[in-house]
Formats: structure tokens, C-alpha cells, sequence
């Protein structure tokens, strides 16, 4: 079986399968140190492991799903409302 950067083949086939936003989003990161409450770094670790991605991968997927809803995300990406429309609240 090959291997690609120590990972045989089929578990990095697998790992892209599992996790798409690795693919999609497969830019230079920037590292910073964030500091929260243990019971809200717990929370994120669960959330994370329910949806099959890393507790990293899981801030990034709701940063970016939170800059997107409020057309704060940058560059292409930029979805969100821009004609500055709110989200409705009739719930």
C-alpha cells in the first residue's frame, strides 16, 4: 500500500472523505493561542468529535460559518448578506 507523507493511502483518502473542509480551505493558517473556559473548550471537543473533525477544525468551521452570516467573511467566500439585510427574527 503507498504512502503519502508517513499515512498509508487509504487513511489519507479516508481523513479527505471525513474531512472536506481540510480540501476546500487548504490555505496558509496562522496560529494563535486562545485562552476560554475549560467547560466551553469540553463542550467544543464533544461537538467536534460528533461531527468527525478536529477540535481545530471545528473553531474554523464555526468562525467561518458565523463571518459568513454576518458578511464579515473575507475574499471569495463572501456569501452573506451584502446589501446589509439582517436575519429575520420571527423565529
Amino acid at each position: 500500500m503507498a504512502k503519502q507523507s508517513g499515512v498509508p493511502a487509504i487513511f489519507a483518502a479516508a481523513g479527505a472523505l471525513l474531512s472536506p473542509e481540510r480540501n476546500r480551505h487548504s490555505m496558509a493558517r496562522e496560529s494563535f493561542l486562545l485562552r476560554t473556559d475549560p467547560k466551553i473548550l469540553g463542550a467544543l471537543r464533544r461537538w467536534a468529535e460528533d461531527e468527525l473533525r478536529s477540535t481545530n477544525g471545528q473553531l474554523d468551521f464555526i468562525l467561518r460559518k458565523a463571518l459568513r452570516e454576518a458578511g464579515r467573511l473575507p475574499g471569495k467566500e463572501k456569501t452573506a448578506r451584502q446589501d446589509g439585510e439582517t436575519p429575520s427574527s420571527d423565529g
